[in-house]
């Protein structure tokens, strides 16, 4: 017998938001999505299996990314001062995939084993033009500059020479938003077999895979943008 209790029904309303009136303009801050792209990840790995197998039952995956970055390359004219407007980038990736690999062994009624490994990958993606153009950018992402600048002083009293001991410097700094990746899908195709051909009965310690992994994913920024107001609900 296991101690229950029966919950008593709430009263439930729907609440009125109040917004902003009518005519304002006002700016977000939001994830805006840049690019979505599938990336064909090709991977080979030996998995060594302990006790040895007589036969694979089942194999769960999944992916996990510990890096994904983009590196811009080409810039189109600053879109604000001193924002560039990134026309094309390389996506570095990288992560792995984890397998939980159950197996039978050659004993008879014997236990379900249980194997986890992580098949590790690494490489990188072009991503460049407007995707209405046949590329892959839906918003491009943005970057702002920074600038160090020195300026240098004649010598009041030798004006054939500068002054060595005085300078006037000025920099300027933008810390932008860095773009970053969100997991959609993985589509997993792969071959298990033992390197070493086995007959019925036999087993076999090694588990060589040949996996195609078509991974999904976003990369985004953070941007502002401006979202008008239809007026006050309340």
């Amino acid at each position: 017998m296991v101690d229950a209790t029966s919950l008593i029904p709430l009263k439930d309303e729907p609440a009125t938001p109040c917004v902003l009136p009518s005519g304002y303009v006002p700016i977000i801050k939001v994830p805006a999505v840049l690019a979505e792209t599938t990336l064909q990840i090709v991977v080979e790995a030996n998995i060594t299996l302990n006790p040895a197998a007589g036969e694979i039952k089942r194999v769960y995956k999944d992916v996990f990314l510990t890096q994904c970055k983009l590196v811009p390359v080409k810039f189109e004219e600053d879109s604000c001062p001193g924002i560039r407007t990134v026309t094309r980038a390389k996506l570095f990736v990288e992560g792995y995939i984890r397998k939980d690999i159950e197996y039978a062994t050659a004993a008879c009624n014997g236990t379900i084993r249980d194997r986890i490994a992580t098949v590790p990958f690494s490489g990188f993606a072009d991503l460049k033009g407007d995707i209405n153009k046949g590329g892959d950018f839906i918003l491009y992402p943005i970057l702002g500059g920074s600038s160090e600048s020195r300026s240098r002083y004649i010598n009041p009293r030798n004006s054939d020479a500068p002054r060595l001991d005085k300078y006037f410097f000025e920099n300027s700094v933008i810390y932008n938003d860095q773009p970053y990746c969100e997991l959609i899908s993985a589509d997993f195709f792969e071959i298990d077999f033992s390197p070493t051909p086995t007959a019925a009965g036999d087993t076999f310690n090694v588990l060589r895979e040949k996996i195609v992994v078509d991974l999904t994913l976003k990369v985004l920024q953070e941007r502002q943008v401006r979202v008008p107001s239809l007026g006050p609900l309340c």
